[in-house]
């Protein structure tokens, strides 16, 4: 696969930290309107408004929660979060998801869930999003090529939704399906990978604290661009297994097979854990290149969340279990 080099920006084109600062402060004073005007192109009205409503109601009683995750790491401008990305149903090249954004239909919107959990069912997505409590997280999220940004992504905790809908003792594995509509999508009318995306975790890394079903970053809604209206964030995973607009979950009992291992086992396997002493057959892992930053540096074990994550892969070989 062709790489392409990220063009750098201007500094003068990167949001300043402290327009950032003073605009989560204006959110404050008026939520739900502010959330309209940031982001008037990507509106899903029914959608939207539940999102404003519950960050409304979350930004009235509290600033948002921010779980400094990231440590002192300063945050990935807004305009690369946003320009620089991996969609493939919206083209292979970084800067394509960006251009085709308005291509990915969010109005309406459902979600599919399914399999082993007590209430199965197709919900749509104002009725998930219903009850949740929206937070911040600053996370460090990394691709596969070895680059890396630091977001903050607005959502909740995956095992609340999970935990709503009652996973049965067969639930071993929590299956994610993405979006597949080939009329409007035009990546997917290519065959680059097998149709629609699809990802998978574990059960008891669906249910860590760290998992996030994702519906906004940087105060805003989440960007088509960027996996709207709704995606999982696994922070101490290679990015794509934080799959994009979701349309199904699955809990079931066997291994699923994910789309990046079906067409590539040799260089993919089902964890995706980042783990700087395992290289990609094509490329050193060991060192990541922060998107804005010049130069490359030291890869973290686990993407820097080894003391939160490692216990769940206690005794088994990571050179293996890759």
């Amino acid at each position: 696969m062709p790489r392409y080099r990220y063009p750098r920006l201007p500094e003068s084109e990167v949001t300043p930290r402290e327009l950032f600062e003073s605009r989560r402060r204006f959110l404050r004073g008026s939520a739900a309107l502010g959330a309209a005007v940031a982001a008037p192109g990507l509106l899903w009205p029914k959608a939207a408004a539940a999102w404003q409503e519950a960050l409304a109601e979350h930004l009235s009683s509290a600033e948002l929660a921010r779980r400094e995750l990231a440590g002192s790491e300063e945050l990935t401008p807004f305009r690369d979060i946003t320009t620089y990305n991996n969609f493939y149903e919206l083209g292979t090249r970084k800067q394509e998801p960006e251009i085709y954004a308005h291509q990915l239909v969010t109005d309406p919107w459902s979600l599919t869930i399914e399999g082993e959990v007590e209430k199965t069912g197709t919900f749509a997505l104002e009725d998930v999003l219903k009850g949740q409590t929206l937070e911040e997280r600053i996370y460090r999220l990394r691709c596969v090529e070895a680059w890396s940004m630091v977001i903050p992504w607005i959502g909740f905790p995956l095992a609340d939704l999970l935990e709503r809908h009652g996973p049965t003792s067969r639930a071993k594995y929590v299956l994610f399906e993405s979006i597949h509509d080939p009329d409007n999508l035009r990546g997917q009318r290519r065959s680059v990978i097998e149709w629609p995306y699809r990802e998978a975790l574990r059960i008891d890394e669906a249910m860590h604290p760290l998992t996030l079903l994702a519906v906004g970053l940087y105060g805003d809604l989440m960007p088509n661009q960027n996996g709207a209206p709704i995606r999982l964030v696994v922070p101490w995973k290679y990015g794509f297994k934080s799959i994009k607009s979701i349309v199904r979950i699955a809990l079931v009992e066997e291994q699923p097979t994910t789309s990046w291992q079906a067409q590539n086992p040799a260089e993919y396997g089902f964890y995706a854990n980042v783990n700087p002493e395992v290289d990609h057959p094509r490329w050193s892992q060991a060192r990541e290149r922060r998107i804005g930053e010049r130069g490359r540096r030291e890869t973290l074990m686990f993407n820097g969340y080894a003391e939160e994550v490692a216990h769940l892969y206690a005794g088994m070989d990571l050179q293996h279990h890759y």
